[in-house]
């Protein structure tokens, strides 16, 4: 990225601050905010198609032509839902947000599994640990990273997470609790 493309970014902050000797700028504070805003965006239109896969992967894709219609209405909820959730969570500042998207996002496995379980389709065998870890995903569709979305809500997922370790970093900097980069 040449500089000139780089100072369009959000939270570049070229009047205000000190980004390069660790202080937080407002910019900082600002591209956290976007890059979350384009993570539950990115989440909301992703998660419709991701039921719809989850469905087809448990029951087959002829139970998806015939079932059309519910699986598309929990698609609908499920975006509604985990988005909103996840948009609550991701417009508070970055030391107030008490857990991470992702594990907000997993939550839309109960989605697809109220379909799949409506359908009569029979639980998968899965192993004593992810049996343990979530009794409720009988059909072991629990997602275990962003880019289980496609690769727009793993882009944003990324650009998020860097955004809040660079966040987190310059805070902390300026706090005293991490020594400024020579």
């Amino acid at each position: 990225m040449t500089e000139a493309a780089d100072n369009n970014q959000p939270g570049r902050n070229t009047t205000s601050g000190d980004t390069a000797s660790g202080d937080t700028t407002s910019g900082d504070e600002a591209a956290f905010a976007h890059y979350g805003s384009l993570l539950a965006d990115a989440v909301e239109a992703a998660l419709p198609a991701w039921v719809e896969d989850a469905v087809a992967l448990r029951a087959g894709s002829g139970a998806v032509v015939a079932n059309k219609v519910e699986i598309a209405r929990a698609g609908q909820e499920a975006a509604a839902e985990v988005a909103g959730r996840l948009r609550e969570l991701l417009v508070l500042d970055l030391d107030q947000q008490w857990t991470n998207p992702l594990t907000i996002v997993r939550t839309a496995a109960r989605f697809p599994t109220a379909v799949l379980r409506s359908l009569g389709v029979p639980d998968v065998p899965r192993d004593q640990f992810a049996a343990k870890q979530d009794p409720d995903d009988v059909y072991d569709l629990t997602p275990a990273a962003f880019g289980d979305f496609g690769p727009e809500v793993h882009e944003r997922g990324i650009m998020w997470g860097a955004a809040k370790a660079h966040l987190h970093l310059q805070r902390r900097r300026a706090e005293g609790h991490v020594p400024k980069s020579p």
